[in-house]
């Protein structure tokens, strides 16, 4: 090839999509709605749980997404992310961005106590060092940690998805935004914003930092009486505040309580306590597989995937990702 034929080449830009073992279906609908094939990958385990991957075609000088939610094991999960972003820096792609529905250690994001971790800017240091170029998340248990990886982090809002949901179903009630906690107020004050300017609320609870999962509803503030009301969190994990919280608005003479979460973690006695606890309706997102046996009538599961390949398309195109923060 002459030099001249060489200088004419346009180069081209090649997405390619890769999913890890957790949430296939999730990365699939992605998949789909970019209108791409996810790359076929070879993934197992050794007998001593070391895990190997390999990609079953050239992935040289591609523009690389890889989505993997950090669900139980969750460890394993990540272990397995940082090795296929490895992969991916050893084989050569241009750009690796890591997509991350569900954020791993994001709850230990600060130290409460004398020698303890923070575990949040671990994981981000360890996809930095693994050869991510970028991170894609959805609702971080606080934006602080887009901080702790240097890089562009892309930190997208189910907001949208979640708020819409509720508009249309419960449009003709009277709403009151609660948050669980107060330090939940500022993403129950968007939620406000979303529903037209509804009152807030928020539980004032206690808890005991050495006993996690744990906590106690104190009273709520704010008034609720005769309201719809709508109760917004980033997570359930084994749904104890939550309902505590729902329970304490039903008390204070809420009509019904709506509990609206990104991800549902579901641990434990999550499940038995949501689907008995007096909350009307449970609304969460895909961020997270969720097993069959997780599912119960009054549940509700939206899928997060057109957020996700929208915010893919607009990184791949060098597009504005902020513009997704709106509905």
């Amino acid at each position: 090839m002459t030099s001249s034929s060489l200088s004419e080449r346009t180069p081209t830009r090649n997405l390619m999509l890769f999913s890890g073992r957790v949430h296939p279906t999730l990365a699939q609908e992605v998949a789909e709605l970019l209108q791409v094939d996810l790359v076929p990958t070879t993934a197992y385990d050794f007998a001593n749980g070391e895990i190997y991957v390999r990609f079953d075609q050239s992935v040289r000088g591609c523009d690389a997404f890889v989505i993997q939610s950090h669900a139980a094991p969750i460890n394993e999960a990540i272990m397995e992310q940082l090795i296929m972003i490895d992969a991916l820096k050893r084989a050569s792609a241009k750009r690796i961005t890591v997509v991350l529905p569900f954020y791993g250690y994001a709850r230990q994001d600060k130290k409460h106590l004398g020698r303890e971790p923070i575990s949040a800017r671990l994981i981000a240091d360890l996809f930095l060092a693994a050869g991510a170029d970028r991170l894609m998340t959805v609702d971080l248990h606080t934006a602080q940690i887009q901080g702790f990886f240097d890089g562009p982090v892309d930190h997208l809002l189910a907001m949208p998805i979640l708020t819409r949901h509720v508009k249309k179903k419960y449009a003709d009630k009277p709403f009151a935004v609660v948050s669980p906690d107060a330090g939940r107020i500022k993403v129950a004050e968007s939620w406000a914003n979303s529903l037209g300017g509804a009152p807030l609320a928020f539980i004032h609870k206690s808890r005991d930092i050495s006993r996690p999962n744990e906590s106690k509803a104190n009273r709520v503030v704010g008034d609720v009486k005769g309201r719809t009301c709508i109760l917004v969190d980033d997570l359930i994990d084994t749904g104890g505040t939550i309902v505590q919280a729902a329970e304490a608005l039903m008390a204070e003479g809420a009509a019904e309580v709506v509990i609206a979460a990104t991800h549902a973690v579901f641990s434990g006695p999550a499940v038995d306590r949501l689907k008995n606890c007096s909350a009307r309706e449970v609304i969460v997102t895909n961020t997270l597989p969720m097993s069959d046996d997780k599912h119960f009538d009054k549940l509700t599961v939206l899928s997060i995937a057109p957020l996700l390949a929208q915010a893919v398309s607009a990184v791949f195109e060098d597009g504005s990702v902020t513009s997704l923060f709106t509905e």
